[in-house]
């Protein structure tokens, strides 16, 4: 929901005749919030709820019940130990979850054979390594390694791999968007905002149409942890045109705009995209404080109502230790957390960082599944003792 987008052709005014080749085109109005939310108009050439078959798939392939494991603890998920292959829909792995959001992982090695769709949550994908593109009746959105990729709920889509990928996956289960203090009164970013228009890329108009990417008519679709299969009776990409301000986009993670201050600044300021009870946060390449004796590293901290998870992505990070690239570590709110020994006090005098990180902080606890327990460091709540 960044603007408003037109692509194809459209009538001059919604919910009047629309013709072409002859024939009547058909209106899709797709919606949030009911109907009083932002929404998006598709024109098909067929109908497009029209089904021949369903087939009930059972539950979602990854996603392992979530619940509490032994005694409350910081903890350290290596996600490179995961199994490669699969697709990235279907193959992923729930690592978190909670009633608002189900962070998982994925390590691709194709593209989806059918088109797949969560009815029942927004997803966010970082992706943090593989390039390619997600084809939706909307058009063709390419990305690339450090991309956001975000997928409104109830839209049939393909992920097409150029190759073997990793994904970290957000299911927001109410909304993910803007956050409302970028925006001006009149929706637009505001100028202090840390990105603008133009830092999201909107889907690509193939030329003849989504029509021609000639798309499978099997579509899965995930609701309620559950999965159906739908043969539908008509090519679900036969878009003429469609106008409105619900679309899938890409935001590169670097297109970030950091914020500096004369001394360190709360993660609050790497805010990036909000949802119901949690909120995503970038981090990266920056310039430090600028106090002379300013300490750049995170100083310990207790956020008593949040649980912190952040996801490792590339660069010296500077906190931590025995944490690399695919790391995931969790922060469970009521216990305080901070440096490792040593990382505080070498920070000072520093003027930049490198690091690259996904941060996502939630109102309500996150359990782990056993996917995440196999991959974790069983000493990392005491490395700061015991070294990593």
């Amino acid at each position: 929901m960044i603007h408003r987008l037109q692509r194809g052709e459209v009538p001059q005014k919604p919910h009047t005749v629309f013709e072409r080749d002859g024939q009547l085109a058909f209106e899709h109005c797709f919606t949030r919030q009911g109907f009083s939310g932002a929404f998006t108009i598709l024109y098909h050439r067929k109908p497009p709820h029209w089904v021949v078959l369903e087939e009930d798939l059972g539950p979602m392939p990854g996603s392992l019940p979530a619940e509490w494991d032994g005694p409350l603890r910081r903890r350290h998920f290596r996600t490179d130990e995961l199994p490669p292959g699969g697709t990235p829909f279907l193959g992923r792995k729930l690592l978190l979850s909670n009633p608002d959001v189900g962070i998982w992982m994925a390590r691709p090695d194709r593209g989806e054979e059918s088109l797949v769709c969560n009815a029942g949550a927004d997803e966010l994908t970082f992706v943090h390594a593989g390039t390619g593109r997600v084809e939706c009746p909307l058009g063709i959105l390419p990305f690339e390694a450090g991309d956001y990729v975000f997928m409104p709920r109830g839209l049939a889509h393909r992920w097409r791999l150029d190759g073997p990928a990793a994904m970290l996956v957000l299911e927001g289960r109410s909304f993910i968007d803007i956050p409302h203090e970028f925006r001006n009164p009149s929706g637009q970013l505001r100028m202090d905002a840390p990105y603008t228009h133009r830092d999201f890329r909107e889907p690509l108009w193939p030329e003849g149409g989504p029509e021609t990417l000639d798309p499978p008519r099997r579509l899965v679709t995930l609701r309620e942890g559950r999965l159906t299969a739908f043969e539908l009776a008509h090519n679900p990409f036969d878009v003429i045109g469609w106008d409105g301000t619900v679309w899938p986009f890409a935001f590169p993670i670097r297109a970030y705009q950091p914020k500096t201050g004369l001394v360190h600044l709360p993660p609050t300021i790497h805010l990036t995209f909000a949802g119901g009870g949690f909120v995503v946060c970038s981090f990266v390449p920056r310039l430090v404080d600028t106090h002379e004796r300013a300490i750049p590293c995170p100083y310990p901290h207790s956020s008593v109502d949040c649980d912190e998870v952040l996801y490792y992505a590339q660069g010296n990070f500077t906190s931590r230790k025995g944490i690399g690239p695919g790391s995931i570590s969790l922060h469970p709110a009521g216990l305080p957390h901070g440096p490792h020994p040593g990382t505080y006090e070498a920070s000072v005098g520093s003027r930049r960082t490198d690091e690259l990180a996904v941060m996502v902080d939630t109102f309500k606890p996150l359990l782990p599944t056993d996917h995440a327990r196999r991959t974790e460091d069983s000493k990392y709540n005491r490395s700061w003792v015991e070294g990593p």
